[in-house]
């Protein structure tokens, strides 16, 4: 079983960046494309961007395509958000997620492992 760990969430101000980062525990990893998805309070879980197995394919919210980036590291089984020009709308608990499909899927259901979320607030 895939576990995932997400880290690099925390308290910022408007306008600063976040590199969010998601280790997984085993070379498994690599069969899996990887997601990016956010929950604000209240709010659903909303998709923010996937990554395909090798990472030759991304694919973002039309929301996200400005300020966010997805990237794997293979060798590190670690897959990355980059978020630039934080907006207090981006606080929210980030959550990583890996799914079987090649190249990723914006839909929540087709991700079979995720982790515990870490949480962006960002003050303005």
């Amino acid at each position: 079983q895939l576990q995932l760990s997400e880290s690099g969430g925390g308290l910022v101000q408007a306008g600063d960046s976040l590199r969010l980062s998601c280790a997984a525990s085993e070379l498994a990893f690599k069969g899996y494309s990887m997601g990016w998805f956010q929950q604000a309070p209240g709010k659903l879980r909303e998709f923010v961007a996937y990554i395909s197995l090798n990472g030759s394919y991304t694919n973002y919210a039309d929301s996200k395509k400005d300020r966010f980036t997805i990237s794997r590291d293979l060798a590190k089984n670690t897959v990355y958000l980059q978020i630039d020009s934080l907006k207090p709308e981006d606080t929210a608990v980030y959550y990583c997620a890996a799914s079987p499909w090649l190249t990723g899927t914006t839909m929540p259901d087709a991700y079979r492992y995720w982790g515990q979320g870490t949480q962006v607030t960002v003050s303005s």
